[in-house]
């Protein structure tokens, strides 16, 4: 498996890492493809539309489909197998770095999935002011002869995203998206990925957040449906299993990558959250 810049066969503007692809300018030869279509570790946000057609993505060892208006985003770290092309599959796929998203003028919330759900379906109004915004982005990208101004790529990027988010949150209760408990489970998740390989306990993370155990109990579990304690052990093995498929470390050095002292514990705390010694799911993966 590889870590990859996604180096799609794209164009990169010249002052932003962002790129965009669509069955109007695919992939040139079945070479590159190929090598695209490889288990990698994403290193930037990935978004794909399905404007027509189905199409199945791995993201984190699971099966996603995607059918007409179906929109899947990912995160970096995740792990991600993209497919094959499927026959008359309509698209648009854009990806964009960390560096790029610093630029924007607002904060989109629903890039950490708050909500644990990283496909949104449109209405079709939605649907077709998002695929316009998708045109636009192709073209001054991928077609227009001459550079676009920095400024001009970045609010259309802007609107695309103010877009999803709307559309992320809209079957959630009718509350401000940005209401504190929400805003508070953000900074969890936040806390959770910087400190992941640390194991802070549940206390300390309420602290760093001024919140009490309970209140912070609370919240996880209105957004995640798990307490905060099942939500970093489930994060934990999601990244243990992620290293196991990128990275040629061994059992005792991915133990102690992640925090844990004891690999034998490692291991046996591994087999509890998932079912499956570590030598199990290896031979699964490679299966």
């Amino acid at each position: 498996m590889q870590e990859t810049n996604e180096k799609f066969e794209s164009v990169q503007n010249d002052k932003l890492s962002i790129k965009i692809v669509s069955n109007n300018n695919p992939y040139p030869s079945a070479d590159i493809e190929q090598k695209i279509l490889q288990p990698r570790k994403l290193s930037s946000y990935f978004i794909v539309l399905v404007d027509s057609g189905s199409i199945t993505y791995n993201l984190d060892l699971q099966d996603i489909t995607l059918t007409d208006g179906h929109l899947l985003f990912a995160m970096p770290n995740q792990v991600f197998i993209p497919p094959p092309k499927t026959a008359n599959l309509k698209y648009f796929k854009v990806l964009f770095d960390e560096n790029t998203l610093a630029l924007l003028p607002q904060q989109f919330p629903f890039l950490v999935n708050p909500l644990n759900s990283q496909t949104i379906i449109f209405a079709n109004a939605t649907r077709e002011r998002v695929r316009k915004v998708f045109e636009i982005l192709n073209q001054i990208l991928h077609i227009d002869e001459h550079p676009t101004d920095t400024e001009i790529v970045l609010s259309y990027l802007s609107s695309l995203l103010t877009e999803l988010n709307s559309a992320y949150f809209k079957n959630t209760a009718p509350i401000n998206i940005l209401n504190t408990n929400l805003s508070k489970f953000i900074e969890f998740k936040l806390v959770v990925e910087t400190h992941l390989t640390e194991q802070p306990s549940v206390n300390a993370i309420a602290e760093k957040l001024a919140l009490t155990p309970n209140s912070l109990y609370r919240i996880v579990k209105e957004y995640s449906g798990v307490s905060p304690k099942d939500f970093f052990t489930n994060r934990l093995m999601i990244e243990a299993q992620r290293k196991l498929q990128y990275s040629p470390l061994s059992v005792k050095e991915l133990a102690y990558e992640l925090g844990f002292n004891d690999p034998d514990y490692f291991s046996r705390f591994f087999k509890k959250c998932t079912g499956k010694s570590v030598s199990e799911f290896l031979k699964a993966r490679q299966d």
